[in-house]
């Protein structure tokens, strides 16, 4: 053991040395194809910065992994620039930057113009009116003329554009610094693409905006619901008395939201909106001097402007804690909060490793200390780095009867350790190699590539240090660390927030202005949409699976291999896949949560914890219904050392009985606090919907039978675990042959495998007729969802089935989307699928939802009813419904370890072909009479089970019994505990 000890370290040491050795990373500055931009040398994303003569930043990241690129374009504006008299106002204007401009979301601007004028005036009137019934009034005319402007306008026209050329993920976010809007997009469609963003930016038009804004009513009725947030807004408001961080929120107050301006809105864009303070971010599969010659061709016409600065007065040091209170119905917990310098500091990178050093999920002291040892639920600690302060976070929640005071001196006597050098100086060692690790990883995938290039250009943070990340971080002595930590935390200068269960008596919801449905006009078109679509682009040859020539195949011992190699990195990722899972024991998920606590006789669990750290590796056991899985990660040259410190584990591990009242202290709480989750709820409610009384969902232990549990039954489950059939995937750097070979030494099984436990099959059930499913739920809005078991699995069906959710309900171009959300203002989220399920000998079923305010219930399922039974029919929606689905799929590229995983769930629907294959080729021969069908045969007249989770302070038996039998379900029966 010494000597493996000796070596491990003597391997890290090597690392570290390396790691020292590496070239000087610098900013060069080089010229390309006709432009200069700035460059980072060593950087693995080979990452080029580009400034247009106009001020624009332009961020380009090639990778040709796929046939994509992921789009940032993202302005330095957030709530933090928000006026102080219009909070949400930044918000509000990423919403309506959806909306089109003059030339498209229109079927003639100069008619509607007269109309939106018109809109405008009246919301400055209805701005600047207190009293009620004039504002009535107002409220009547805008909801008027909205409608009259809307059968000028094209709703969605935006997502329509971006679904035909193949766009996914379509999206928008606001954050205190910043507005982003993103795109993934093929790359065949980057002209198609820039054109559109270029129109976009060149003259929003405010238009459809009082269903947008009640859409953001419906996104602050949601937060009001949210207790994470509230706790997040109290801690930011005590942290930052001085700056917006605190003054004001990112979806604004509920006075400002009755009472928007869409002159202020205007403004705002005009003011923020100018290229020296926007990029565009691109990281996909390009050659970089053609596109930064497209970026320019488009946006130049952009002209630079200066920026407002933006100015607050510097926090005053926090010299006692400063406590805050928040009450709700999610179960309780305590957040405490120190503050920190901004994100472009040396300090800002500094607590990124101390928050490693207390949380990293293995080793911290947080992971060892607070959870290993089941002291509290949970227990982490993260870094949050905004431009102007960073946080450290620290989160805990308590198990059974510990108070909320006994959560805080837990965690702050860790801070202490951490203050006094009570730390291992081989974890930071430990972080630097997992960090390595988790940069290889990151820097494979465009969208993160990208995402972390947007997020260090709104912050300011130099690009030269996320390259240097692990040579700087090695550099880092425990000293450095210690000094850090007595710098920054002491006893007294931190914000703590107690998170209470129960009622919030200061909610005071956004209420329900009446609206009239407006005009989606679905299937009209704008010149510009036409432009947008008759633009040539290169043909993308779509690439399917062959499974048997891009899986390779060993055995080891009795072992089936499947692998696929990696042929980028030294990255591994390796599984040993079991066809058993909770429905076969109910004991199984519960051992896969016990082994973490357990050590052998010559080993403790956080000697393993330690080992695996060190090694920059993981494994884990997840225990489905059906499937379980073991996983590993790591670099290859740790592989040997992972697998045998998880074999002994498994074959060595020891009854804990401690461990195990720890652990069932801890789920008996975990139980507790899902039935106080809405999400929980609504888990249930579906689960019932489907099987009926008895479903996967609350086929769990009993509190009994948890109570009678014994550690030698579960440590019996881990021992026999390599005894029963399972088959090994792997990907990384080795052929199949040598990965056989090496397992074959280190993963030992019997020559014959014991068989599974007898599983119990659960069965969905018919639906004969309407039934209402209620669980009652603390909450302004109202969670719905339709529920309809369907007919047996066809792999014929697959086509239009993919067909009818594009068209349907799978996105913000859908029916369902324009129809809910943008004609009525119903909800803020809404969607509807035809889904099927993973084996063949399972079935269909459908599942609506819609998230609304209460008070909006019967208007919605009304509405989603109605869709049900009658599917309006757009065939510019049918035909951008099938480009997005040929586009898709045309550069959608299954690569490393997915293959395998795609070619296991065709298997387990009794396919031996890439199904999109199939897809692809029926594209052409189906319409709008296929889908029609599709919904009238599946959907049209259906019998369907409403699971509703509410307030039933807020919805009324009687309206509920109005849409089928009411069946109000104990909580006990929904949970099985």
């Amino acid at each position: 053991m010494k000597q493996r000890l000796f070596l491990v370290a003597f391997a890290l040491a090597a690392i570290t040395s390396n790691l020292k050795a590496q070239t000087i990373i610098a900013w060069k500055q080089a010229t390309s194809g006709g432009f200069s931009y700035k460059y980072v040398t060593g950087d693995p994303t080979h990452s080029r910065f580009y400034k247009l003569k106009n001020g624009l930043t332009v961020i380009l990241s090639p990778t040709n992994k796929q046939p994509r690129i992921q789009a940032f374009i993202v302005t330095k504006a957030g709530s933090n620039t928000d006026p102080a008299d219009h909070t949400g106002l930044a918000h509000y204007l990423e919403h309506l930057m959806f909306k089109g401009t003059d030339k498209f979301g229109t079927t003639d601007y100069a008619k509607e113009k007269p109309f939106l004028d018109k809109i405008d005036a009246l919301y400055e009137q209805y701005n600047s009116t207190k009293d009620p019934e004039k504002r009535k009034e107002i409220y009547k005319e805008i909801d008027k003329t909205s409608g009259e402007a809307a059968k000028i306008s094209i709703a969605n026209e935006y997502d329509k554009m971006m679904a035909s050329m193949g766009g996914q993920n379509s999206n928008a976010s606001t954050s205190f610094e910043r507005t982003a809007y993103t795109e993934d997009i093929p790359s065949s469609s980057i002209d198609k693409f820039l054109t559109l963003q270029a129109e976009r930016f060149r003259n929003p038009i405010l238009r459809i905006f009082h269903t947008e804004l009640e859409a953001v009513y419906e996104e602050k009725n949601r937060g009001l619901d949210d207790d994470n947030r509230k706790v997040f807004e109290s801690m930011f408001a005590a942290l930052f008395p001085n700056n917006n961080y605190g003054k004001q929120t990112t979806i604004g107050t509920i006075e400002h939201l009755k009472n928007p301006s869409l002159r202020a809105i205007r403004n705002y864009y005009y003011t923020y909106y100018v290229p020296n303070n926007m990029a565009i971010v691109l990281s996909g599969d390009f050659n970089p001097d053609v596109i930064i010659k497209k970026v320019d061709t488009h946006f130049s016409y952009m002209k630079a402007k200066p920026i407002p600065p933006y100015t607050f007065d510097p926090e005053k040091p926090i010299t006692a804690p400063v406590k805050r209170e928040v009450y709700g119905p999610n179960p309780e917990g305590l957040t405490i909060a120190f503050r920190f310098p901004g994100a472009a500091t040396r300090d800002a990178r500094l607590l990124d490793l101390m928050g490693s050093i207390l949380t990293n999920g293995k080793a911290g002291l947080f992971d060892l200390d607070l959870v290993k040892k089941q002291k509290m639920l949970s227990a982490s600690a993260a870094d949050y780095a905004l431009k102007d302060y960073s946080v450290l976070l620290l989160r805990g929640t308590p198990i059974k009867g510990q108070s909320l005071d006994e959560v805080r001196d837990l965690m702050l006597s860790e801070i202490s350790k951490l203050r006094k050098g009570d730390f291992s100086e081989d974890l930071i060692t430990s972080i630097v190699n997992n960090t390595k690790k988790d940069k290889i990883v990151d820097d494979e995938s465009y969208v993160n590539r990208a995402s972390n290039l947007m997020n260090d250009f709104v912050t300011n943070v130099d690009w030269r240090y996320d390259v240097a990340t692990v040579n700087e971080l090695s550099k880092i002595t425990k000293a450095q660390i210690v000094e850090f930590a007595n710098k920054y935390l002491n006893e007294n200068n931190y914000v703590i927030v107690y998170k209470h269960q129960g009622e919030d008596k200061n909610i005071l919801k956004v209420e329900k202005p009446p609206i009239t449905p407006v005009e989606v006009n679905a299937g009209k078109q704008s010149d510009f949409l036409k432009q947008v679509n008759a633009m040539p682009q290169s043909a993308v040859k779509p690439v399917f699976l062959d499974y048997q020539k891009d899986i390779q195949r060993a055995k080891s011992g009795n072992t089936e291999l499947l692998a696929v190699q990696n042929k980028d990195n030294s990255i591994f990722r390796l599984y040993y896949r079991y066809d058993m899972g909770s429905w076969n024991s109910k004991l199984l998920p519960i051992a896969a949560q016990y082994i973490q606590f357990l050590g052998t006789k010559t080993k403790s669990a956080e000697d393993f914890s330690k080992a695996f750290y060190k090694l920059a590796s993981s494994y884990s056991i997840s225990a489905g219904t059906e499937i379980s899985t073991v996983t590993f990660s790591g670099l290859q040259e740790n592989q040997a050392a992972t697998i045998k410190l998880y074999e002994d584990l498994l074959a060595n591990c020891q009854p804990d009985d401690q461990a195990l009242e720890g652990l069932k202290a801890r789920m008996k709480k975990a139980r507790e606090n899902a039935k106080l989750n809405k999400s929980a709820l609504a888990q249930a409610l579906v689960s019932y919907a489907q099987y009926g009384p008895s479903n996967p969902f609350n086929n769990v232990l009993s509190d009994d039978e948890l109570d009678n549990l014994k550690a030698q039954d579960l440590v019996d489950i881990l021992h026999k675990l390599n005894s029963y059939k399972h088959i090994e995937l792997y990907y990384g750097p080795q052929t199949a042959q040598q990965e056989a070979l090496v397992l074959s030494k280190l993963h030992k099984t019997p020559a014959s495998f014991i068989p599974y436990p007898e599983k119990h099959n659960f069965v969905k059930i018919d639906a004969d007729q309407n039934r209402v499913l209620f669980a009652n739920y603390d909450m302004v809005q109202a969670e719905i969802y339709w529920i309809r078991n369907e007919g047996a699995y066809s792999a014929q069906e697959a086509p239009e089935v993919d067909l009818f959710n594009n068209y349907f309900g799978g996105g913000m171009s859908t029916v369902v989307f324009q129809q809910i959300r943008e004609s009525k203002a119903l909800a803020y989220s809404t969607y509807a699928y035809y889904l099927t399920p993973a084996k063949k000998d399972d079935r269909n079923y459908f599942l609506g939802y819609i998230g609304t305010q209460a008070d909006k219930l019967n208007e919605s399922i009304k509405s989603m009813n109605e869709l049900l039974t009658d599917m309006p029919e757009s065939e510019k929606g049918l035909i951008d419904a099938k480009e997005n689905m040929r586009k898709s799929i045309e550069t959608d590229r299954i690569t490393q370890d997915d293959i395998l995983f795609n070619y296991l769930d065709a298997k387990r629907l009794g396919l031996n072909y890439d199904a999109r294959k199939t897809t692809f080729d029926a594209l052409d021969k189906m319409n709008f009479a296929t889908i029609k069908d599709f919904h009238d045969q599946q959907l049209k007249g259906k019998s369907y089970s409403y699971c509703i989770v509410a307030s039933d302070k807020r919805v009324n038996d009687d309206d509920l019994k109005k849409y089928g039998e009411l069946i109000k379900p104990a909580i006990k029966q929904l949970f099985g505990y």
